[in-house]
């Protein structure tokens, strides 16, 4: 049994989460901020202009820039609390909200062990995440990436635990807010759970109707004009767009046959993976791999909507590569891409300015699906499936075991039935913590920063 930790040790520890949070912190407060809630700014102007002054919600641009609303029209239905309240009450909101999805985000990415990892393991995961540039971004432009990637995880986790009666909900709400996450309604499809599809699907059109019944004149402009301008949110070349249109644009090459193309081989490869993981009931791989290609395949990802790679960070900790998922991660702290701001040409430019574009290809590619981190699952799983009947309230758990076990019989039947199993339920995920600790260089905002709301990023 290990010894308790002694009172110096624990203070040791203390002083290692308070000066590395004073760094983050101090960091996180100069450079990151010069983003300047730039996206909020955009949502809490047309809400406003919308409800007070009688403006056209779509019309808004903020002053002195091109910029305005692109979401569909439920996310600004959605956002009519902001009318109610100033802009920096909007932003101190903002931030709370997201870090309450940051931590529903990590306690599903963590799983049932999640205790384990103690106080400090969870201190120093937070300050690691803090540096991570698509999170960083996404709470200094006042985004919703994290906010829309927990209502997707609560959906992985409602379906790897085999509580499908609610599944769909949570991706049909995100799929309202920015289509991105509809793409994970096509994983519900190709993988055959059809309750769940048909939840997201009706959810997310009950919520468009009902922005239709609030503002009908909105809904038409957005479906007939607006989704279809991609000038409304940025230039398809701009340096912080890292999917495959624009790693295309820097190329020069802007004609949509060769992005079509591109496109359906990234999905046709998705779709095979994922259905592997699925088979292999491997929920959080599936939903990992489906986050990786909705930011492929969009037209415009900035970077911060690269908050979608977190669980396949997940992934490759809880198979055993912590080497890889630290590597990785410690690049996506960096903002090497923004070096070539200016200019992206030559190999050196064609490789550094779609560095994010590789990481995330590469992850679709060779992400390991199915496979647990410890051997002993392996023999946990086939024991239960020789094992007698459990009743639905004995603990279905194996002491010693590195893998949670379902709960109750209840669950292990339904898995047994489905032929899924929970044992990749969301919350395999960090189980340890990944062995490099990343670094958070980075360089000034551009003059010009990019809205992420779009058609492109919806």
């Amino acid at each position: 049994m290990r010894a308790p930790r002694t009172e110096r040790s624990r203070l040791r520890r203390l002083f290692l989460v308070m000066v590395l949070a004073a760094a983050v912190t101090a960091f996180t407060a100069t450079v990151p901020l010069l983003r300047d809630f730039f996206d909020l700014r955009v949502y809490h102007g047309a809400v406003d202009t919308w409800i007070h002054h009688g403006g056209r919600l779509y019309d808004y641009r903020v002053p002195g820039t091109t910029y305005g609303f692109t979401y569909p029209p439920f996310a600004a239905v959605a956002m009519l609390p902001m009318a109610l309240m100033g802009l920096h009450t909007a932003i101190v909101v903002c931030l709370l909200l997201n870090l309450g999805a940051l931590a529903v985000v990590l306690r599903l990415l963590a799983g049932p062990d999640w205790r384990r990892h103690g106080w400090f393991g969870w201190a120093l995961a937070v300050c690691l995440l803090a540096l991570f540039e698509p999170v960083r971004d996404t709470f200094s432009f006042g985004q919703v990436n994290v906010l829309l990637l927990a209502l997707v995880l609560v959906d992985a986790w409602l379906l790897a635990t085999g509580r499908d009666r609610w599944a769909g909900v949570g991706i049909g709400l995100a799929a309202a807010v920015k289509l991105t996450p509809a793409v994970f309604i096509g994983l519900l499809l190709i993988t055959r759970r059809w309750r769940a599809a048909a939840t997201a699907t009706a959810v997310a059109l009950a919520a468009t109707a009902l922005a239709a019944w609030v503002d009908p004149g909105a809904s038409r402009f957005y479906w007939t004009e607006a989704l279809w301008d991609t000038s409304r949110v940025g230039r398809l070349d701009y340096v912080s767009n890292q999917s495959v249109q624009g790693v295309l644009a820097r190329l020069g090459e802007t004609g949509r046959p060769l992005w079509a193309a591109a496109v359906l081989l990234v999905l046709c490869v998705w779709a095979w993976r994922a259905r592997r993981a699925v088979a292999a009931g491997d929920w959080t791989a599936a939903f990992a791999l489906t986050g990786l290609v909705a930011c492929l395949v969009s037209p415009i990802t900035w970077v911060h909507h690269l908050v979608w790679l977190l669980p396949s960070f997940a992934v490759l900790i809880r198979t055993g590569h912590p080497r890889i998922a630290g590597a990785l991660y410690a690049v996506l702290c960096t903002s090497v891409v923004w070096l070539w701001f200016e200019d992206a040409s030559g190999v050196d430019g064609f490789l550094g300015s779609n560095a994010y574009t590789w990481i995330t290809l590469g992850l679709l590619l060779g992400l390991p699906v199915g496979q647990p981190r410890a051997p002993r699952w392996n023999l946990t799983r086939s024991a239960r499936a020789t094992a007698p009947a459990l009743s639905p309230a004995t603990p279905a758990s194996t002491p010693g075991s590195d893998q949670p076990e379902p709960e109750s019989g209840t669950d292990a039947a339904t898995a047994a039935a489905d032929g899924t199993g929970d044992g990749a339920a969301v919350g395999r995920g960090l189980s340890r913590s990944a062995s490099s600790e990343p670094t958070g260089s980075t360089r000034p905002a551009a003059a010009n920063p990019q809205s992420s709301s779009a058609r492109a990023s919806s």
